[in-house]
């Protein structure tokens, strides 16, 4: 799940070499550079307290254990997306890659320690059972998520195919905790899928971004625009799509454009610094398009629908989008450990930063499924998205100070799952109707501005 940009630097959108020279025990250190005193005697508080640990704490302490989760807390106050990974941990990372792997179908975060859903994914166990946006999960298996790593909780949730985890979950208006005993399932990581919504109205649903998802999309445009009805409108579904990998979103977002900017990268360091263009397509796409997202549509998505924005080439309807506007790099380390950190800021073509922001829709509506009672409830709980803003030392949206007060705590927006298409779903779904209203309205209205009469 990396793009690889300018002397070997990986980009992951979702995530230095670290060099604490630091021998303990003993009570030395290394010698500092020119012009780190500061840093330096930092450090050498740093061992004193730890040597003062070691020799006095009342039981014996473990001091590699310690040093770690010194550099966990060093690297999680940077940013909700800067983590220093256990070997179980980036072993968790580098599963991701997989083409499946046996799950609940879930999109999770941390906040203020608390595990919660951001949302459930269509046709997996977790959506099937009634799983909402919103639900705080107190508990898996019995066992406490309190404070919980969110990486830890994704692998207790994972797990053969078959197998039944219980997820206790608190609920806003419920007065008694739910118990939700979820069989495990193949969670397909196939990232693209796409239906006909009406003869020539093409419906594209993309729920990741991995390796190969601009491909998939072009297969599926493809296949709509070889029909046997001319396509004469598109919806492409960004909603709740978590984001990956950033030469994805650029691959996906040049599908659609000709020219012009597509997104820009901007770090401290020249080499963190990049521009990434479009180029004329073959096969170009004139068609009108409606996007949707909503509060967890982040990262590599925003990109996309940011890009279409500005190039007023297509219209963005839903709600705000989740609003992280940072790139990171993830860093293999000794012993299977592993960094992630931020290292760049994006922008989208006009120059906008979304971090913290989001993507504001052109047509802003919000979601529900008509005549379903269960999702009229699911209609709040998206209302209830934690998004970007809400997570403790978020990077700031650029000449705003953050106000005293206002922090959360804890990480990552975390690791999707996909469901299927249900076309009765789409046919409820009150934004997928909306979007095709327009496009159909398009055509009508192209129609007329054109004056064309019509014969018997």
């Amino acid at each position: 799940m990396f793009k690889t940009v300018k002397k070997g630097i990986r980009l992951w959108l979702p995530v230095i070499a670290f060099a604490l020279v630091l021998i303990v025990g003993a009570g030395f250190y290394s010698s500092p550079m020119a012009g780190d005193e500061k840093t330096y005697q930092s450090l050498k508080l740093f061992s004193e307290v730890l040597e003062e640990i070691e020799a006095n704490y009342v039981d014996p302490v473990d001091s590699e254990k310690l040093i770690q989760n010194a550099i966990k807390g060093m690297v999680s106050s940077l940013d909700p997306h800067s983590t220093f990974m256990p070997p179980e941990a980036f072993d968790e990372l580098q599963d991701d890659t997989k083409g499946e792997f046996g799950g609940i179908g879930i999109v999770i975060t941390m906040k203020d320690g608390i595990l919660v859903v951001i949302s459930p994914i269509e046709g997996t166990p977790a959506y099937q059972a009634g799983i909402m946006a919103g639900d705080v999960i107190v508990k898996i298996d019995g066992v406490s998520t309190r404070d919980m790593a969110l990486w830890e909780s994704v692998k207790m949730m994972r797990g053969p195919r078959g197998e039944t985890v219980t997820l206790t979950v608190v609920r806003d208006g419920v007065p008694e905790s739910l118990d939700f005993a979820l069989k495990r399932d193949i969670i397909p990581m196939e990232s693209v899928r796409s239906t006909t919504l009406k003869p020539g109205i093409g419906y594209v649903w993309i729920t990741n971004f991995r390796a190969n998802t601009a491909e998939d999309v072009q297969k599926a445009l493809e296949e709509l625009e070889s029909g046997p009805v001319p396509l004469k409108g598109l919806v492409v579904d960004l909603r709740n799509n978590p984001g990956g990998l950033l030469n994805q979103a650029n691959e996906v977002s040049d599908l659609f454009l000709d020219q012009g900017i597509i997104v820009s990268i901007k770090g401290r360091l020249e080499q963190h610094t990049e521009v990434f263009e479009a180029h004329p397509n073959l096969k170009p796409r004139h068609y009108p398009m409606v996007v949707l997202i909503n509060g967890g549509s982040a990262s590599a998505s925003e990109i996309v629908a940011g890009a279409l924005q500005d190039h007023r080439r297509a219209l963005i309807l839903g709600t705000t989008s989740f609003g992280k506007g940072s790139v990171q790099t993830v860093k293999p380390l000794k012993d299977g450990f592993g960094l992630k950190y931020t290292i760049a800021r994006y922008y989208t073509p006009s120059g906008r930063s979304i971090q913290a922001e989001g993507i504001k829709p052109d047509i802003e509506v919000p979601f529900s499924l008509m005549e379903d009672k269960v999702e009229k409830k699911a209609e709040t709980a998206f209302d209830r998205m934690i998004r970007e803003k809400d997570l403790k030392n978020h990077l700031e949206p650029e000449n705003v100070t953050k106000k005293p007060g206002t922090e959360s705590k804890e990480t990552d927006p975390a690791t999707p799952a996909q469901g299927l298409i249900s076309l009765d779903r789409l046919n409820h779904d009150t934004q997928v109707q909306r979007a095709l209203d327009i496009l159909v309205s398009y055509g009508i209205f192209n129609t007329l501005n054109q004056g064309v009469v019509g014969t018997d």
